[in-house]
């Protein structure tokens, strides 16, 4: 049974939330792919404009990324971006992944505020950047 502070939590969340699309909100409420990959394949660490910093690392086989995580220390837009880009990218080639853009990560969430737009990017590129630290690793 849930007591009136976790009643007070729930409608906070709703009011927050009501004016972002329900793929922003399903993504903030069911993010995938915290953490981090022992003896990954390929990892990279950038700190963004806004001082948020987001960690990827890769498994990959046969060219195709067969785990990815990420970690942050951001705020919920950078959380979102970067689990839906580790989602949409796991069990593509990195090929694919790597044609992975901003814009796309934008426009699934329905155009993210002016001043989180940065979150995408700051995602997308510690993603190239795991890839492009990957090829150049690779045999």
């Amino acid at each position: 049974m849930k007591d009136k502070w976790e009643d007070l939590q729930d409608k906070l969340q709703e009011i927050v939330l009501e004016e972002y699309s329900e793929n922003l909100k399903r993504e903030f409420l069911y993010p995938q792919n915290i953490g981090k990959i022992d003896n990954s394949d390929s990892w990279s660490r950038i700190t963004g404009v806004c001082g948020d910093t987001v960690e990827i690392f890769l498994s990959i086989e046969q060219g195709m990324i067969k785990d990815i995580k990420f970690w942050t220390d951001g705020c919920g837009f950078t959380i979102v971006c970067c689990s839906y880009v580790t989602r949409t990218v796991k069990k593509k080639t990195i090929e694919e992944a790597y044609q992975k853009s901003p814009e796309e990560v934008d426009e699934y969430f329905g155009g993210l505020p002016e001043e989180n737009k940065h979150c995408a990017h700051l995602s997308v590129n510690t993603l190239r950047a795991a890839i492009e630290k990957y090829r150049n690793l690779a045999p």
